[in-house]
């Protein structure tokens, strides 16, 4: 009799190969392993052939790279989602698209469950387990490691004893994640936010104190917020994220040091490597200020808070990110232009900014020959705009105690020694 099925989101790494044997005894599942290409740099064939010699029944790699440029990394650009003004949310983007897919495919194969490698302390097990509860709340949900509650050293046992694969038997001194988006490394040394991450915690930045003495220019091309080319070369999603991760990198763009509060309630010290994200993050804003007005510019600040905020807390598909994401789309539609960005250790600096639909007027801006700003109204504006300060100084504060001296709010502390 064919038992049920489930899905497994396979990495390959210790945790998942353990957890398609230990699915197997503790729920008698036939495993189906999941693998899928975001640009971690990994070969997935191979991950695919490891699956089935440890156990799976079956085991799938797609390489999904464009998917994740063009429906989650590149509108979260769009969206300016920097969590808390820092983290690009590569993790966070990815999540949420694995998830997907592996409902696809337990539709496809009649799969009773789903299954992944998430601790209990970390977002990644919200992340994946919100998304299936929303598309299919039918699947029952596996978490092997969260489940289990064993130590490395037991995991290694279990699979000495059932001869399981494995390539590393001690654990890295950090815990880390990767896609085109960017690099998440975490814990060892770096759980101490006094210290500073050791040479070995990157791999894709050089240290900027070394990097080339000169600084090198690129130029980014947009379309509607989203980068279309690089140093006026037309590229897809893909291929511009990896050839700027490799520039930027070169130039010791992209570390970011975050001490960030999880949405489990705990505040963890994570690094981070994001060259292409930190770079077309700073270039986009710059295309915003120059075709966005003053107003959609505040509000859009308020939006993309929100946006970051949804994407981290593993609400991918809720309804409120489908009326944010309408926002951001109108909100986007002049946003074309290129943008001039000079890349000197470590440091990204915009030094140039081009649109045919800018908003910065030359002829209302220069000081020059050609001005076309009225100055004569300024005088009756300024009347205006001050009005009611005036107004409430003349018939309130003017009047008060003291003799209606205007003085700074008493509720300003003086500085330490001040007499």
């Amino acid at each position: 009799m064919a038992r049920d099925k489930v899905i497994l989101a396979y990495s390959g790494g210790l945790d998942t190969s353990v957890a398609v044997k230990w699915i197997n005894e503790t729920y008698g599942l036939d495993v189906i392993a999941y693998t899928c290409d975001l640009g971690q740099g990994q070969d997935i064939q191979a991950i695919r052939e490891k699956a089935l010699r440890t156990g799976a029944v079956e085991a799938i790699a797609e390489d999904v790279r464009n998917l994740f440029v063009d429906y989650f990394a590149f509108p979260s650009l769009m969206a300016g989602a920097l969590y808390e003004g820092k983290y690009p949310l590569a993790t966070a983007l990815g999540r949420p698209l694995i998830a997907q897919l592996m409902v696809r495919v337990a539709r496809e194969h009649g799969a009773v469950a789903v299954a992944h490698g998430c601790t209990g302390k970390g977002n990644d097990q919200v992340r994946f387990d919100v998304t299936f509860q929303t598309l299919a709340p039918d699947l029952k949900i596996i978490a092997p490691v969260r489940e289990w509650k064993w130590t490395r050293t037991q995991e290694v046992e279990y699979a000495a004893k059932h001869n399981i694969e494995v390539e590393a038997t001690k654990k890295s001194i950090f815990s880390t994640d990767q896609n085109l988006w960017g690099r998440s490394i975490e814990a060892g040394i770096l759980e101490d936010p006094w210290v500073e991450p050791p040479p070995e915690t990157f791999q894709w930045t050089v240290d900027p104190r070394n990097a080339p003495d000169e600084p090198e220019e690129v130029e980014i091309g947009f379309e509607r917020g989203r980068p279309i080319s690089l140093n006026g070369v037309d590229m897809d999603g893909t291929t511009l994220i990896e050839t700027l991760n490799k520039i930027a990198g070169k130039h010791g763009v992209g570390r970011i040091d975050h001490v960030e509060n999880r949405l489990v309630g705990i505040k963890s010290r994570e690094i981070y490597e994001a060259p292409a994200a930190v770079v077309l993050h700073e270039a986009h804003r710059e295309i915003e200020f120059l075709t966005l007005a003053k107003n959609a510019m505040r509000f859009k600040t308020l939006v993309s808070q929100e946006y970051s905020d949804l994407i981290y807390n593993g609400l991918w598909f809720s309804a409120l990110h489908q009326d944010l994401m309408a926002f951001v789309v109108s909100n986007q539609q002049y946003v074309s232009g290129v943008a001039r960005v000079k890349l000197y250790k470590g440091h990204v600096m915009i030094v140039g900014r081009k649109s045919e639909h800018s908003l910065y007027r030359h002829e209302l801006a220069t000081y020059e020959e050609g001005d076309q700003y009225d100055s004569s109204a300024a005088q009756g504006f300024i009347k205006i705009h001050g009005l009611s300060q005036t107004t409430q100084a003349k018939h309130q504060m003017l009047k008060g105690p003291g003799g209606g001296r205007l003085e700074l709010p008493s509720i300003i502390p003086p500085s330490p020694g001040a007499k």
